[in-house]
């Protein structure tokens, strides 16, 4: 049914462009005849916007991968920078629930966990919609701050780092074996913002998966049965992930190369003070609209570089 969905939207979609084209076909007819600009200024409009919804879904064709059309499942975590740090791991939040809110998807905060004194020591977001893991898995990487901290009196420029983390979700149980025998479940008073009323009962849950060590907890959500079902959500997608890391460092094996197994590496710095200026460091991509970026206009730097990776796949293909 989730397939069948997808179809029918994504056939929507050129249907509706077809019928865009054919209204677009017949104002032009009309501002020839009668030599009317602002008609004419109105065919020019539609036109650039059509154009982009082309070049999306013409992007859209290239997200092949078997996982690509599946929802996402982001964490965030501080790194290094103290309260800093924290606090750049709840801008983050915003920048990507914004920009889900831009993509058309659902987009949640399923978990966190807040700060001594502001911000979140970690956030789990769960996106929901077309391609949404295909897009974000651009985003996993050390995501890098450099601004005058709030934080210190003296006003001094500081740095602080956070980590994302992208996992697709898994569709049906079949993608993931689970098995509930290797799974323990514990139980805790819930601390999150929007816990008060639950305080006095163990609402917050934390799953163990025992083969392998994953740990997943959940303590947003009102009952303990829901917190459950998010944690195992999230449980399936470190699974999966684990499963297509070991698939690729065996492929890498039998072709001689070397593929990097952890997530630290430093994606993208944003730079409020002294200048102001986000840099993709893996493409070069770059802008002073700080702030747009910040309010989730992230399209630019996760096409340029989804299309080098589909351009070095395509090398090493050929």
């Amino acid at each position: 049914m989730r397939r069948l969905t997808s179809l029918r939207a994504q056939t929507g979609v050129w249907t509706e462009l077809q019928g865009q084209l054919s209204d677009l076909s017949g104002l032009l007819e009309m501002a020839r005849e009668e030599d009317d600009e602002t008609v004419a200024a109105e065919i020019d409009s539609e036109t650039r916007g059509i154009e982009q919804k082309l070049e999306k879904l013409d992007f859209d064709l290239m997200l092949s991968g078997p996982y690509d059309a599946h929802d996402a499942i982001l964490d965030i975590h501080a790194r290094e920078g103290g309260t800093d740090s924290q606090d750049w791991v709840q801008m983050l939040v915003r920048m990507y629930l914004r920009w889900a809110q831009r993509s058309g998807w659902d987009a949640e905060v399923v978990d966190s966990l807040e700060g001594e004194e502001a911000g979140l020591k970690s956030a789990t977001i769960e996106l929901r919609g077309e391609n949404a893991f295909g897009y974000a898995r651009a985003e996993a990487g050390q995501h890098r701050l450099v601004r005058l901290s709030p934080f210190d009196q003296a006003h001094r420029r500081h740095t602080s780092f956070a980590l994302v983390e992208v996992l697709p979700q898994a569709q049906d149980a079949t993608e993931v074996e689970l098995n509930d025998d290797d799974i323990r479940m514990d139980t805790y008073r819930s601390s999150s913002a929007g816990g008060q009323h639950v305080n006095k009962t163990s609402s917050a849950v934390r799953l163990t998966h025992i083969p392998t060590g994953i740990v997943v907890t959940c303590q947003n959500e009102r009952s303990q049965l829901q917190n459950r079902e998010t944690a195992m959500k999230v449980l399936r997608a470190r699974l999966l992930e684990r499963e297509l890391q070991r698939q690729a460092e065996e492929q890498a094996k039998l072709r001689g190369e070397h593929v990097s197994t952890g997530w630290g590496a430093q994606i993208r710095s944003y730079v409020l003070h002294p200048y102001t200026l986000v840099k993709d460091h893996r493409t070069a991509c770059e802008t002073g609209n700080t702030t747009g970026v910040l309010d989730g206009d992230l399209d630019p730097f996760v096409q340029a570089y989804l299309r080098s990776t589909i351009a070095e796949g395509a090398t090493a293909g050929g």
